[in-house]
């Protein structure tokens, strides 16, 4: 039986927190070598766990709109700057005077990647693919991508649907092929 992305990724934690403990008590700090680049690292000491309220009044409509299936953006009415996601406060003219707009959902792919190493507040998910899209309106939306990655090819056509994300239960949005 083959274990889980989540308790490998405990156990590798555990081997570098015995590697971060051994330079501690050799050097005083707990400071270690990026694997990758050598860098120095900062290991700190406290685990946080961050659950977090975060107001959205302001951009309400963006989400009463996944609600019923739309794609909502917000343009500026003096620059005319469209902004996905969503801002009320335009930092091209300093405004925050906004309308508005239902995006058509409708663009290109313009690049995936196929994630398999996960943070550990994803882990509980198989391996997904994020990819950018440019929509039709000119901006790019950054999404999961619906299908298997091997079918893909960047500049086909693609949609932006609306979806439950399960097991949360709540609403998003993704990348569909739509050829």
């Amino acid at each position: 039986m083959s274990k889980s992305q989540k308790e490998m990724m405990e156990e590798a934690l555990k081997q570098l927190r015995v590697f971060v403990e051994s330079i501690k008590k050799s050097t005083g700090l707990p400071i270690v070598p990026d694997q990758k680049s050598g860098a120095a690292l900062w290991y700190d000491q406290r685990e946080i766990t961050n659950k977090y309220l975060v107001s959205v009044d302001r951009i309400r409509p963006f989400y009463d709109g996944l609600m019923d299936g739309k794609l909502m953006a917000t343009k500026c009415k003096h620059c005319g700057q469209l902004y996905f996601p969503p801002q009320v406060d335009c930092p091209k003219c300093r405004k925050s005077d906004v309308e508005w707009v239902e995006l058509s959902g409708e663009g290109e792919l313009v690049t995936y990647t196929v994630i398999n190493i996960k943070p550990a507040s994803f882990a509980h998910y198989p391996d997904y693919t994020v990819g950018i899209a440019r929509l039709k309106e000119g901006i790019n939306v950054t999404a999961w991508v619906r299908g298997e990655p091997e079918k893909l090819r960047i500049g086909m056509r693609v949609k932006i649907e609306v979806v439950r994300r399960k097991p949360e239960g709540y609403l998003t949005y993704e990348i569909v092929p739509a050829e």
